[in-house]
């Protein structure tokens, strides 16, 4: 019982990791524009979708074809932003930042992107799961004393926690991170002082759109299938988190996606795997209850 116990531990965490790498995009995105950003589970789809194009067209090694699917999210991120975000900023007053009829027309336009998206990639994919070629799974069984894990985990924990603590490296340590978090605490008063607005929602669309695009291929070669709807139920579990976290703390949501991938994991011995879906929904109800700011949150933004 110890050491399923255990092995069922290191299986949430390589969830929660994957939840906190989408986490991580919602988070940023909203702190810069106060809105939703609903396109973001595709560019989970599309990281994975780039991963298997290069698999089968080019015979890439893992590392590279990891590298273009973090390209490959951040482009489309930036392209996110150009169709649905941008034409929304045309007025840049404090009335205009603050407009819910804004919010709501920029919420609205991503959902349709995201729509759109996923039809196209239907269209050339087609609707069926696309399978990924055996050896490049990361699926081979690793077995530590009495327990067994597998290649897939190490790689979603190891690369998650590169990518975290590049994160944070960017953040706190370079102009364009500086920028994004004086964008995050004040908008105007950053334009005022004279950083480029635009030139710093691109850079965080691209950066939270490359983490998603890692994650998505990730668990694509560890699962051995990708599918165009593949993005849902990762990013609904992310908002949770994202959430729970309080909107616009990172760290907040990353200890949230944690506690959440380990939480359904445990939650498996007793229920089925459907019905472990539940947790995540459990949760984001006891949060707005009982944590309206959310558990990391601030007392200016409620949930």
């Amino acid at each position: 019982m110890d050491s399923y116990f255990l092995m069922q531990i290191v299986n949430g965490l390589s969830a929660g990791m994957i939840y906190a790498l989408i986490a991580i995009g919602f988070t940023l995105i909203f702190g810069v524009l106060n809105v939703v950003n609903f396109a973001h589970g595709e560019m989970y789809t599309i990281g994975a979708f780039a991963g298997l194009v290069c698999i089968n067209t080019l015979d890439w090694p893992l590392a590279l074809i990891i590298v273009a699917a973090l390209v490959a999210g951040g482009i489309a991120g930036v392209g996110l932003e150009k169709i649905a975000f941008k034409p929304f900023r045309r007025f840049q007053d404090e009335a205009s930042l603050k407009s819910r009829a804004m919010r709501e027309a920029t919420l609205l336009s991503s959902l349709a992107v995201s729509i759109i998206i996923k039809e196209l990639i239907q269209h050339f994919f087609g609707a069926e799961m696309q399978t990924i070629p055996g050896q490049y799974l990361l699926n081979n069984p690793i077995p530590v004393g009495p327990l067994s894990f597998s290649t897939g985990q190490f790689l979603i924990l190891g690369s998650s926690i590169v990518m975290l603590g590049g994160l944070q490296y960017v953040l706190y340590h370079t102009r364009i991170g500086l920028s994004i978090r004086a964008i995050s605490n004040n908008p105007l008063g950053a334009k005022y002082v004279g950083l480029s607005v635009d030139r710093t929602i691109i850079a965080t669309f691209a950066v939270g759109s490359m983490l998603g695009g890692a994650a998505g291929i990730m668990v694509g070669l560890y699962y051995g299938a990708i599918f165009p709807s593949m993005g849902f139920a990762p990013s609904i579990k992310a908002f949770v988190a994202m959430v729970m976290g309080g909107l616009s703390s990172i760290p907040g949501a990353v200890i949230c996606a944690l506690i959440l991938g380990v939480c359904e994991s445990l939650a498996t011995d007793f229920m089925t795997q459907g019905w472990s879906d539940m947790v995540a929904y459990s949760f984001l109800i006891l949060t707005l209850i009982f944590f309206p700011q959310g558990i990391f949150g601030a007392r200016r933004e409620r949930v």
